[in-house]
């Protein structure tokens, strides 16, 4: 039974990436939102590298953090509306594993390419070279609590009109202590490994919670 619950789980992540991939403009409009809200800050603090190099590790922070935030409307609407959720209830495999598979790809198709993108932009902004790899690290422990908080928010607006304005008013106020600590972890104050503790604790605490509790939503907009 565990192994077939197991094989069920990978083949509906395997299932979300496939559909990532072939609707690639979904991750190419993320990633490119990352870009061009990276890149377009400084027009708007200045060039000043000293400023820059203060704020630097911020503004990758929340452009990651914003450009996570624009795939998570369709997490589960496209299923909802053409009956694919009701047919993944139906399946025998939970919806607690369900919500954390969409969370998983999610991360995969989002958190982690930015991630791996955040070096590059890190130096446009002027961000001292020994900070990167924190940063870098941040967002590796960050950004899987970003996924799995938003696939909560997700579910609970599911079925809403206006989801979009919904969803971003729920969840932004949710990603605000990750940002903080993750931030705090990539510019060293505060102490670094203290920091990315925390971090790593409330993406941990993600993991226990949100597919439970986005379950139980599911379940709700099911009825």
């Amino acid at each position: 039974m565990a192994e077939a619950m197991t094989g069920a789980f990978w083949g509906l992540v395997r299932h979300e990436l496939r559909l990532a991939l072939r609707q690639g403009s979904d991750t190419g409009i993320v990633l490119g939102f990352f870009v061009l809200a990276v890149v377009l800050f400084p027009f708007g603090v200045g060039p000043e590298p000293a400023l820059l190099r203060r704020v630097g590790v911020g503004i990758v922070w929340v452009a990651a953090l914003l450009a996570a935030l624009l795939s998570l409307d369709r997490l589960y609407a496209a299923d909802f509306e053409d009956g694919g959720l009701d047919l993944l209830a139906l399946s025998g495999l939970p919806l607690e594993l369900v919500s954390l598979a969409k969370a998983a790809a999610h991360w995969l198709t989002t958190g982690l390419p930015l991630t791996l993108l955040s070096p590059l932009l890190a130096l446009l902004v002027n961000v001292a070279s020994q900070k990167i790899p924190f940063l870098a690290l941040s967002l590796l422990i960050g950004t899987p609590g970003l996924s799995l908080i938003g696939s909560l928010a997700a579910a609970l607006v599911l079925g809403a009109r206006r989801q979009g304005v919904l969803l971003s008013l729920l969840v932004l106020p949710l990603y605000v202590p990750p940002l903080v600590f993750g931030a705090a972890a990539a510019a060293g104050s505060g102490g670094v490994k203290t920091n990315l503790l925390l971090l790593g604790a409330q993406s941990l605490a993600a993991f226990s919670l949100a597919p439970w509790a986005a379950a139980a939503a599911l379940r709700q907009a099911l009825r």
